[in-house]
């Protein structure tokens, strides 16, 4: 319900900010003034699809928490980047926003320091060795890296002085043991965004606090324990304000958008919130807060993460996946759903992949004149394109919708085989090479705005396996069509009847040995009538059998 248009607690200008509108949880979200994206996200601010618009035409601030790099990273934590960055790309590719995204490393915590007590080495080896590892992983994912990634212990001075601002702006106290906290009962009824996200309790702190809600900004220090000086004495940062503090000094008292795992709503982001509207003096810090969900192992209701020991790393996964494969298994849900992850959930996506990679391939050879089949129906594969490239941007505007995206490419591909059904022979008829470009060019755009590149993926794919490995497979193919058409040929009319020559049928069963004999060891030929194909695939993808069309409405 749209109601007056004063901004909250008269800290606001007009000019900055339209109608107050009441969410579902009761608590005030001011409705941004800028540049409407066409794009409506969920927000968990509001806890429902809102307008992106934007503070700046064109260009969209995003600040996103990053690892507390103590261990490795695994499937859980990837799945939360990858599936942001598609998001990301997204809003670059489909609807020209260029996005600043900045990312924290926290570099100093507990965990961290417990590490290098167990490894014996400083807190500093710890995080350098495990900040490093995490963006090998993240580049191996194709995550796009951040403009800028930002260490809490290189913004110990800013942290210092914001919260020194905060203590101005009277929403925080210092104990006489140098613990500083943020007073929640300064900020009344506008704490409690998120209450209910998540299960959460109340984060634990000394007796000292006011409030039990009250929560650490500064932590003095222990023995043993790395500091830094501050007008408290020695210590360093509490968890949240290393999130507000370098997001504001990258972007000041305003931001487009906040992102993370749904775990962080309560109360890290709400934390965030709180401090950063009590030092900035303002109504509305971030405007909208996307998180996204957890992934399970299927048949386990707990989350897959570090404390629960259930976890797979992401150096581990790529032994035997592949990054293409890890992100249509992202793009299989909506963003912000639970995900569960198995065997069989990832050879749905590895299945999914292979169903396009032959369709291009069969596409490919058509267009080459390498593949016979009955006349196409081309103005029915146009208007089916057509409606491809209407439904596809439409999803993505309706909260970044990627498995209604790709429930319509895959419709395409499905349309598109039906009417690659191989002849024995050529008929002479018209071709329709043109469409078959199309819809091939078509669905390898839509794959890379994701971050799936089907040509290179496929092309690294075959060249770490030998750099002549397609010629002598080409050569092979050749030789082999050659000898099966040789063998194919049909004896003159016979009473009638007619039928292969007997004594070419060894040639004809060889030909089908050698096929069935590469197909184990990744090579695959494919008699398409009187003529044959090849492609290179990885030993372990199983090729699905094209089914039917795909219901789109993936609610």
């Amino acid at each position: 319900m749209i109601r007056s248009g004063k901004v909250l607690c008269g800290l606001l200008s007009s000019s900055c900010w339209v109608p107050v509108r009441h969410s579902v949880s009761g608590k005030a979200w001011i409705t941004p003034r800028g540049f409407d994206t066409g794009i409506k996200t969920f927000n968990s601010l509001t806890k429902q699809k809102e307008a992106l618009i934007l503070a700046r035409e064109g260009t969209a601030t995003w600040y996103s928490c990053g690892p507390t790099v103590y261990d490795h990273a695994h499937l859980g934590h990837a799945c939360s980047y990858v599936r942001f960055d598609i998001l990301q790309r997204i809003l670059t590719r489909v609807f020209g926003v260029t996005v600043i995204h900045a990312m924290v490393i926290t570099d100093i915590d507990d965990k961290i320091i417990r590490r290098s007590w167990e490894e014996n080495v400083s807190p500093a080896v710890i995080s350098r060795m495990y900040e490093e590892e995490f963006k090998r992983d993240m580049l191996s994912l194709k995550v796009v890296p951040p403009a800028v990634y930002l260490r809490v212990t290189e913004n110990v001075h800013h942290i210092v002085g914001f919260i020194e601002g905060i203590i101005r702006n009277g929403h925080a106290y210092a104990t006489k043991k140098g613990d500083v906290y943020f007073d929640v009962q300064s900020i009344g009824d506008r704490y409690g965004k998120f209450v209910g996200a998540v299960s959460c309790p109340v984060e634990p702190g000394s007796s000292n606090k006011q409030d039990s809600r009250d929560f650490a900004l500064w932590k003095h220090s222990k023995p043993q324990e790395p500091y830094w000086e501050s007008p408290w004495g020695k210590g360093r940062p509490g968890w949240h304000i290393e999130c507000s503090t370098v997001a504001s000094h990258m972007f000041g008292s305003q931001l487009d958008i906040h992102s993370g795992g749904i775990d962080l709503a309560f109360p890290h982001h709400e934390n965030e919130i709180a401090q950063s509207e009590a030092f900035h003096r303002c109504g509305q810090w971030a405007n909208y807060f996307l998180h996204s969900g957890h992934l399970h192992l299927k048949g386990s209701a707990e989350k897959m993460s570090k404390s629960l020991k259930n976890y797979i790393t992401i150096k581990d996964f790529l032994q035997s996946h592949t990054a293409e494969e890890f992100r249509m298994f992202c793009l299989s849900t909506k963003y912000r759903s639970a995900i569960d992850y198995s065997d069989s959930t990832m050879l749905e996506a590895r299945t999914t992949l292979e169903t396009i990679y032959t369709f291009i391939g069969a596409a490919q050879a058509y267009m080459k004149g390498q593949f016979h089949c009955s006349p196409v129906q081309e103005d029915l594969l146009w208007q089916r394109l057509a409606e491809a490239k209407s439904i596809i941007p439409t999803a993505l505007a309706d909260d970044f919708d990627t498995p209604k995206a790709i429930g319509a490419l895959m419709n395409l591909v499905y349309y598109g085989n039906c009417q690659l059904q191989p002849v024995s022979t050529a008929e002479g008829g018209v071709r329709s090479p043109a469409v078959f470009g199309a819809m091939v060019s078509y669905i390898r755009d839509v794959l890379d705005v994701f971050g799936i590149d089907l040509l290179h993926s496929k092309e690294a794919e075959v060249l770490s396996g030998g750099g002549n490995l397609q010629a002598v497979v080409e050569q092979l193919t050749r030789f082999r069509s050659e000898v099966r058409a040789f063998a194919l040929t049909r004896q003159e009319p016979l009473d009638n009847k007619s039928g292969l020559y007997p004594d070419r049928i060894p040639l004809l069963k060889a030909c089908d040995t050698l096929r069935k004999d590469l197909a184990p060891l990744g090579v695959v030929i494919k008699d398409r009538g009187a003529t044959s194909t090849w492609e290179i695939k990885q030993t372990q993808c199983t090729e699905r059998t094209q089914q039917g069309p795909v219901n789109m409405n993936n609610d």
